[in-house]
């Protein structure tokens, strides 16, 4: 008979126990706390505004011959926007340069005929009457020349105001003369706005009105391309108008105009930077961490035992501006906070600045 061997392995068994210092450091990036002057940001909305706008009109009453723009059509100041049927102020004025022309006749031949008179007069024994009627003759024809020369330059003057031109350059807003229609002295028949020149008017509140000046500096966009962001500077402070509104007119200008695609009514806004005049602890707005509860933290790096350890600690924050937080109490200038890696760090832990 023969017996079975029975074989039993033995597989040892190896526990392995990691402890807290094997963890690897948690890897941040830090920035310093500093003292810096405080600077208030307001953001107000407002509008692009043309220095210049009109409703141009004719001088005369007559029939809309032709109109040479359109809504969005860009003019020089002298062109030409509406024409005026001017068949009948031609026609006048070729009758009062023809005249003009027979009365410069009839001068010439009133002061040929005296001349005569004074030179002959002696031997021939003109009377001094007839001299002295000559004289009275050319000064009559010289009146008339001087008459004639008036009415065509009258008519000259009616036959230019036949066309409506644009007294600066602009763009047309509005064009409401049809050809064939007849206008009277007055009736709008073209509206134009200056593009030259434009200004960015804000409604800004009341209570920064003693805070402003010349040297404010402003940040601005045009809601059509807020990427975009120019330098603008103070050409204005109107007072307050309107009680009932509690606002005063900012109006901005800028020297960047010709690189924005700007026109007249376009919305805008603006930043204005305005100096509080206190120095405070600022920190990078990334360093703050925001809690549920309205508490706010920063995290920063001690060095404890030769190792860059994390505490977290509670501060007051104020104003942000310039991508900063100002901590009114909670902080000292000089500390490493934490900008990013913040989100799940422990009190205590190891990190690895960068």
């Amino acid at each position: 008979m023969i017996g079975r061997l029975a074989v039993t392995a033995v597989v040892p068994i190896v526990c392995v126990f990691i402890t807290a210092g094997a963890y690897a450091a948690s890897p941040v990036e830090t920035a310093k706390s500093e003292r810096r002057t405080v600077v208030q940001i307001v953001t107000v909305s407002g509008s692009v505004t043309s220095p210049q706008s009109a409703v141009l009109s004719p001088a005369i009453g007559g029939l809309v011959e032709q109109t040479l723009v359109d809504a969005g059509d860009r003019v020089e100041e002298g062109d030409v926007v509406v024409t005026l049927d001017s068949e009948l102020a031609r026609l006048t004025l070729e009758r009062a340069v023809a005249e003009q022309a027979q009365a410069r006749i009839a001068l010439d031949d009133a002061k040929r005929r005296l001349q005569e008179a004074e030179k002959v007069g002696p031997q021939r024994g003109i009377a001094e009457t007839e001299i002295k009627s000559l004289r009275a003759e050319v000064t009559r024809a010289e009146a008339a020349l001087e008459a004639a020369v008036a009415t065509a330059r009258q008519q000259q003057a009616v036959l230019r105001r036949h066309d409506v031109r644009a007294p600066f350059k602009g763009v047309v807003s509005e064009r409401v003369a049809q050809v064939g229609e007849w206008v009277n002295p007055g009736d709008g028949l073209v509206e134009l706005v200056a593009t030259e020149g434009l200004r960015f008017d804000f409604r800004v509140p009341q209570s920064y009105y003693a805070r402003l000046d010349d040297q404010t500096r402003i940040d601005l966009t045009l809601d059509a391309v807020p990427d975009q962001v120019v330098a603008g500077r103070v050409q204005s402070i109107v007072p307050v108008k309107d009680p009932g509104a509690r606002t005063f007119l900012l109006r901005v200008v800028t020297d960047a105009q010709h690189s924005l695609p700007v026109t007249p009514g376009m919305s805008a806004r603006a930043a204005i930077r305005i100096d509080t005049g206190r120095e405070a602890v600022v920190v990078p707005r990334d360093a703050v961490l925001m809690y549920p509860d309205g508490r706010r933290t920063v995290w920063i790096v001690q060095t404890e035992d030769g190792k860059p350890v994390v505490h977290e600690k509670r501060i007051d924050a104020g104003i942000e501006f310039d991508g900063l937080v100002e901590v009114r109490n909670g902080l000292d200038a000089g500390l490493d906070v934490v900008t990013r890696g913040n989100e799940a760090l422990r009190d205590g832990e190891t990190v690895l600045p960068k």
